[in-house]
């Protein structure tokens, strides 16, 4: 088996990150942005849930797929809850700040 080097202009299957943060700065509020975060990962979760029933219900054969999947969730979440810590915790140390 051999490897090849990936040449200009050819483009390579990447997955998508569960959300991106677009480079154009646009008015969304931090709520706003966070809300549609959650309703990303909340649909990468549906995916997930929906691959797990294809494979056990014979619909698809690909393990493998409804694995990465599976994983893609799991780590989708893991952020959002992360995110959610540092969060609590920033707002946590406002609170103490004395005015």
């Amino acid at each position: 088996m051999s490897l090849e080097p990936i040449q200009a202009g050819q483009s390579i299957n990447k997955p998508h990150p569960p959300f991106t943060l677009d480079a154009t700065f646009r008015d969304d509020t931090f709520a706003e942005t966070f809300q549609k975060a959650i309703q990303d990962v909340d649909i990468i979760q549906k995916q997930a849930d929906q691959a797990v029933i294809d494979l056990t219900t014979g619909r698809k054969q690909d393990l493998h797929q409804t694995m990465i999947s599976i994983e893609r969730a799991d780590t989708a979440f893991q952020l959002m809850m992360q995110v959610r810590n540092k969060i609590v915790s920033a707002y946590e140390e406002v609170s103490r700040m004395q005015i």
